[in-house]
């Protein structure tokens, strides 16, 4: 269950960042963005009870930074560099790594 968390809690980190977007400085979605926060907060929390600050952060916050990138991508037609897939699957193989290896 407390990985369960942790994927939640990064997920919510991706709500709150596309709320913030959308909240134009905080206009529009403020409200929704404050929400997704205290969620991921939340959720980070429960899985530190019983994860390592050490393993629990970092996969946290990769998966805000990956969500947010397809986020960005999908929804805001965001455009990268080519090259930047291969920093992007750097970080998906290091979030694996950190999780296969704790």
């Amino acid at each position: 269950m407390t990985w369960i968390y942790l994927i939640i809690a990064g997920l919510f980190e991706v709500v709150w960042a596309t709320m913030m977007k959308l909240s134009n400085g905080f206009s529009g979605y403020a409200a929704a963005t404050v929400v997704g926060m205290v969620l991921s907060f939340g959720f980070l929390a429960l899985a530190t009870k019983h994860l390592p600050l050490s393993i629990a952060y970092p996969i946290w916050t990769g998966i805000g930074a990956v969500g947010a990138i397809i986020v960005g991508l999908v929804f805001f037609k965001d455009t990268i560099a080519p090259i930047t897939w291969i920093f992007i699957a750097m970080l998906v193989i290091g979030i694996i790594g950190i999780k296969v290896t704790s």
